[in-house]
Order: C-alpha cells, then structure tokens, then sequence
C-alpha cells in the first residue's frame, strides 16, 4: 500500500473510531481530564479505598510522645533522652520542640545528653503548612543544641482540598541539601522521580506509643524500645495533616506512611495527566473487546473493565506505582451512559406495547422510493381500551393491524398511541388509490371481537403522496389528513403539496394576528343594518377586517378560526367589544339611537368570566348596555351548554340585546328559541337572497317573520343585494334589514357621513351603497 493510501486509509478508519460510541467516549474523556475534571474522583477514589485497604503501622518504629511547653523543659528532655540511651534504640528522631534559653544548665545538660548519641540521633525540622517548602515555612531545630547531629526535614505537597499526596527525597534550605524524615526512615536518598507517595494504608493509630512521662519512671521496663527507632514528638507541635481515609492525622504518621511507601517494589508516578492513561487504555481494551463480543459476554466484558478500574489502581498503588483511576472512570460513565441510552432508545423506537413497531421507528427510517404513506386513525379508539382489561390492550392493537396488513398487502404495520396505525404502499394512480383504501375501510364493517368484548371499528384513512419530503414530514402530514377525516367524518384525506406552503402561515398565525392588530392591519369595519318602517339607517354591524401587507385581504372565517383554535379569540373579541363601544357613543350623540352588533365565538359563551369581563368594560365606558347587540351563533361547539345559557340570561338582564344570527341554518333552528333568551332573529342570506325567485324560500322567511313577532322578537334579514328583495321584505313585515344593496362594510369614517345623510335625507340606501 502506497503511502497516500495507507494515510486516506488511517484517515477513514479513525474518522469510523470517532464516530463510534467508544471513539466519542474517549475523546470526551481526554477533554474531561485535559480539564482536570477528574481531580474530585481521584480524591474520592484515594479517600474511599483507604477506609478499606488499612494495615497496621510497622513495630520497629514507635513514638515517645512529649508534651510541648513548660512540662519539658531542656533539663527534662536531657533526663528522657538518658533514658532512651540506656534502651539502646537503634536511633532516636528527635521531634519536639526545645525550649532553649530558659535555662543554662538545662541546655548544657541536653547538649551533653545529644552528644553521648553520637551519630544515632537526628532532629527533624517541619513545615508549618502543606505546599510550602521554602525557608520560612521550616523551623528548624536550634544548633546550640543539635551540634553536628543530622537535621532532616518533613514538607507535604497536596491535592487541592489540601489532603497529603507526596513529598520530595530532598529539600534544599539555607543552601543545603536535607533528606526528608521518610527517606532517613526508609534509607533511600533518592529515587526515579524527585518525590515519592505515602503507602495511605498504614493505620496512624497503630503507631506504636509510649508516654514520656511514662519512661521516667523507675519500673519502665528495660529493652522495650532496643533495636528500635524511636522518635520523640511533641504532636501537637504542629498542625495535623489531612490522611487519606483517616482524616486529620499527626505530621509524624505521615512520616512513617511515607517511609512504608518507599519501602514498596516501586515509587513512581506519571503526574496527574499521563498517570491516568495506563489505565484508560487497558479499560478501553477491555470494553472494544466486549462491544465485539454476543450476547450476555458484552456485559461480563464491560464488568470486568469496571473491576479493573476500580480495583487495579489500589492493587498497583499497594506496589509503590501511582496510576489515577479517574480517566477510566470517566470513560466508563460516559461509555455505559452512552449505551444505556442507546439501548432504551433503540427500545422504544422499535417496539410498542403491542409488540408492534412504533411510529417512532416508521419516522427514523427512510421510506421505499415510490411510495405512498398512509395512516389510519380508529375513532374513540381510547374508549375501547378503558372497556377492555390492561392485558388486552396489546390484543386490540394486533387484531387491527392484522386486518390492516391483510387489505393493504404491508408488511409491517406501525402502532402508535391514540389509536393511529401507518404503513408504505406502492404509489398508484390517486383514483386507484383512493378506491383501494375505501375497499381497506370496508374490512372493518364487521365486528371486532377481543376476548367477551364485541366492538364496531370505525377507521379514517391519511394520504400523503408528496415524495421526496424526509419520513417524519410525510407521515406527520398523514396523520393531520387522518385526523381531519376524523374529525369531519370522511373516509379519507388527502394532505395536499400546497398544504406545506401554508402551515408556516397557519401555525404563526396567532402571532401575526398581534401584529396586525399592532400596526393597524387588522381593522373594524361596519355594515349598516336599516329600519324597514321608518326607512332609517339605525344600527350597524361590527366587522373585523384584515388587510395584510403581502397577501392582502385575509378572510375573516380564515383567521377567526385559527384564533380559536389558538386560544386567542377572547382579546381578539374584547378588542372589537371596545372599538363597537367607541362607534355605538358617537352616533348614538349625533342622533336617533343606533344600536351596534358584535359576533361573540361560541368558544367565549360558557366562560365563567364572560360576564364580569363585559361589564367591566361597559362599566368602565360608560354606556348603556341596551345599545349593543351580541350576536350568537354555532353553539353545537359550546362543551358547557348550561354555563351557555346562564352566562346569556345575565347578560340580557343587564340591559345586552342578544341576537340569533344565521337562524335556519346549522343548529340556529327552533331549538335555539327554546333554550336561548333572545331579542332578535337574524335570518341567514341563503333564504333571503332566493325568495324572489323561490316560492318555498319566501314561504320560510315569511313564516319565520311571523314566528319571531309572536314571540315578541325583531327580525333583520341579511344578505339584501336588490331592491326587489328588500320591497318584498318590507312587504312581509321585516323589522330590519342589512346587505350590499343598503351598505357594504366600510371604515368608521365613511359609515358616520352614511348616517349623516340618512338623517338629512339626502339620499335613499340603494343609492349610497352604490356610490361606495
């Protein structure tokens, strides 16, 4: 292999390894430790494996424990070093303080009881604080008294929660060169690296310790401390020193925890950053042979490496070599994360309660070229999982994709929530297709029987055929085409191309509709309604128009309806209610009383906050609620019709005329005179445009005339747009009247000079509305 290639090669192969959940794991890692992220876990780690990894302290060192202060004054140091001569130690560490200058014969006497030692004895020298190693962090023994005795020195570097971690072989002071207290007790003056690691095992109670007020006495016994080193410390001297699984401990413990670590096989260690890779690496073999193992052997691999990082390190430390666990922990918790999470998702993806394939597995997959995706949706499909037993539900689903799988020839069918089942099909001609799911909707006239439970299936079909658009976008436009057909109780949806271009405009439509009504797109517009007997302009009907800067006049069924379905209907209402007030109180000062209507959704009339709202705002305005019409109409869609009713009642019992508008249509029928209280009929145009030209139209607006005035109501027509129609209403005994022919919807403006000349007479309705 060429070397170009053999690069392009290597190139490919780790571009795989990054990509791969063990690649990114120890890319994650590498980046964690370069960040020293892993400091707390090696100290939890360090801390919790010496509360169980403890051995006792050697024998052959013990402590004769002195108290610092006047108790021990030079002369009585001299009196226990003589003590300690005569048990022929095998060398003495001189650790405690010495009080010179207090006495002369005291001093003397201690100088003298130094030197009969010989070369046996040592003083030590401390640093008051971890991490100083300088010159004035030590305290160092006075010369008066020590003479040419050696002088060693103890000074701990540590992590950063300041726990003991290791110490240098030397520590140069003053231009000398000293040995550290561990190295003088382990006899090694140097080593691969300049400092070595404390063997944190060694229990610092299990030191060995006799009181020095106890060898004083006359029957302390002779030999016990022969052959032996001794060190006579004052442990209070300074400050303890924090311990790795122990806590606070003497300085001195450190000591003698440093010498044992010295005495192991080995004393190295590779830094914080390199010394954690041995480890790493063998974890992340451990694992890369585990992901190429089957079955339950991944998991036994994967344990392994777990036991390795957590064990090895202690095992390797106890040898003297120090190897930080922290990157392979890391790895594995990133790695296990990883596959854990792939796992469940990979679980849910594929498989529903059922046993079936999910949606969610149908969206992520790339769908066959040529293809039609189709979703089913089976109505109240809720209901009959209540009705059947928890054990059942998987059933239920299985039996309809089984009949599904049958008419449609589909392999697999895909099972979500609610109800909704999808699948590909081969892409036919749309006749052929439609004819085919109408054929796959007749499968499921009979009865589905699950367990003693019998169940009529009714099932609406959604087809997309818009390939070339991603699995989600498709079967996502299915499912809004099958829960359309739902809802509008067809067989079948086809979610068209051009349905795409306007969901962006459909879905924002809330918040363009706050900034049209911001900027004045949106607007009121007025449609006059006219006294047919005294032939008068007398009220008018509140319109919301919108006129969008780039796709111009937007319907108003187009946007109400988003509105509501929004949830933004009620400011939307309360903002016309405010600007019909503004109207009804200008007019109403320039003339006769003129009455104004306002629409209010069928969404808004059983809200318990109605009624408060609306009399807030008349209140507030200042005017007389019997000049404003609401208009009402669709109620079929009201969910609390009771609320409805009551909410209307209070309403025209604080003075609102309430109107029934598009009566004869819809639900507006009879039965809205019996359960609404109403003032007014609003015949809807559909009527009244054709009863010139239909006897049956005319007979139904003339009868429905007569019923309104046996109840005592008025009656407005709407949707006039002739003369012929508006005579023969007037001939009928219609009270009012609204449409194109008397006035089309228009600005404030234009209606309030529209009035002005109806009063002054100056012109008939069919001529003004003909010059607008």
């Amino acid at each position: 292999m060429t070397p170009i290639r053999w690069h392009l090669a290597f190139g490919r192969s780790m571009r795989q390894f990054l990509r791969s959940t063990l690649g990114f794991s120890v890319l994650a890692t590498l980046l964690l430790a370069m960040l020293a992220a892993g400091e707390p876990l090696v100290h939890g780690y360090w801390n919790l494996g010496y509360k169980v990894v403890q051995r006792s302290a050697p024998s052959d060192v013990v402590l004769v424990t002195v108290d610092n202060g006047r108790d021990w004054p030079t002369a009585r140091q001299a009196e226990l070093l003589e003590r300690l001569r005569r048990q022929m130690p095998r060398r003495v560490l001189f650790d405690a303080a010495i009080p010179v200058g207090e006495s002369a014969e005291g001093d003397a006497a201690l100088t003298q009881a130094v030197r009969s030692f010989g070369n046996d004895i040592s003083f030590i020298g401390r640093s008051d604080k971890v991490d100083e190693l300088g010159t004035d962090s030590i305290s160092v023994p006075p010369r008066q008294i020590t003479g040419n005795a050696p002088i060693l020195l103890s000074a701990w570097r540590s992590n950063f929660v300041l726990y003991a971690t290791s110490s240098p072989y030397t520590i140069a002071l003053g231009g000398k060169s000293y040995l550290t207290v561990a190295s003088q007790l382990a006899g090694v003056s140097s080593g691969i690296e300049s400092q070595f690691y404390p063997d944190f095992s060694v229990d610092p109670s299990s030191i060995p310790q006799v009181s020095g007020a106890q060898l004083l006495q006359q029957d302390f016994p002779a030999s016990h401390l022969t052959g032996r080193t001794v060190i006579v410390t004052g442990l209070t001297r300074t400050p303890p020193i924090l311990y790795f699984g122990h806590g606070f401990a003497p300085a001195v413990a450190l000591d003698i925890a440093g010498a044992e670590g010295l005495r192991a096989p080995f004393s190295i260690s590779f830094g914080p950053h390199i010394g954690s890779l041995p480890i790493l690496l063998l974890v992340t073999l451990l694992v890369a042979a585990g992901s190429r193992a089957a079955g339950r052997r991944k998991g036994l691999w994967y344990a392994i490496a777990v036991l390795g990082a957590l064990v090895l390190p202690m095992i390797l430390r106890c040898q003297g070599m120090v190897f930080a666990p922290d990157a392979a922990m890391i790895f594995l918790a990133i790695y296990g994360g990883l596959r854990s999470w792939q796992k469940r998702a990979r679980r849910i993806q594929l498989t529903s309660a059922s046993g079936l394939p999910n949606l969610m597995a149908l969206a992520n997959n790339p769908l066959p070229v040529g293809s039609d995706m189709v979703v089913a949706v089976v109505a109240r499909y809720e209901e009959m999982l209540a009705t059947l037993p928890r054990d059942l539900h998987g059933e239920c689903a299985r039996q309809i994709a089984r009949r599904l799988s049958a008419g449609a020839g589909a392999e697999t069918i895909f099972h979500g929530d609610g109800g909704h089942f999808a699948w590909c099909e081969e892409a036919r001609p749309l006749e052929v297709q439609l004819n085919h799911l109408q054929g796959l909707h007749a499968l499921f006239a009979v009865p589905m029987t699950i367990g003693v439970h019998t169940f009529d299936t009714n099932i609406h079909f959604g087809l997309d055929r818009n390939e070339g658009l991603d699995a989600a976008t498709r079967f996502n436009s299915a499912l809004a085409s099958a829960n359309e057909a739902l809802a509008n109780g067809r067989v079948i949806e086809l979610f068209e191309a051009n349905r795409l271009a306007e969901a962006p405009w459909e879905l924002s439509l809330h918040a363009r509709i706050e900034e049209g009504l911001h900027n004045g797109d949106i607007w009121l517009a007025f449609q006059s309604q006219w006294d047919l007997q005294d032939n008068r302009m007398c009220g008018a009907e509140a319109l919301i128009r919108w006129n969008h800067p780039t796709r111009g006049p937007i319907a108003p069924d187009a946007f109400i309806l988003q509105a509501e379905r929004a949830g933004r209907i009620d400011a939307l209402t309360y903002w016309v209610v405010e600007l019909a007030i503004t109207a009804a109180l200008a007019l109403n000062a320039r003339g006769p009383r003129f009455q104004i209507s306002v629409n209010l959704s069928a969404q808004m009339v059983d809200k318990p906050d109605l009624v408060q709202n609306l009399a807030a705002i008349v209140r507030r305005r200042g005017i007389d609620p019997t000049l404003l019409t609401i208009e009402i109409t669709e109620t079929s869609s009201v969910r609390n019709r009771p609320a409805a009713c009551q909410n209307l009642t209070r309403l025209r019992d604080m003075g609102f005329r309430l109107s029934i508008d598009d009566f004869g249509t819809g639900e507006a029928s009879l039965a809205y005179l019996a359960d609404l209280p109403s003032d007014e009929l609003k015949i809807d145009r559909r009527f009244v445009s054709r009863i010139t030209t239909s006897s049956r139209d005319r007979a139904i607006v003339a009868n429905t005339i007569a019923l309104a005035h046996a109840l005592g109501q008025s009656v407005v027509a709407e949707g006039i747009e002739t003369e012929e129609t508006l005579a023969m209403l007037r001939d009928m005994g219609c009270d009012y009247a609204q449409g194109y022919h008397l006035g089309r919807p228009k600005a404030f403006t234009l209606l309030e000079a529209d009035y002005d000349a109806s009063l002054e007479g100056r012109a008939d309705p069919g001529e003004r509305a003909k010059s607008v």
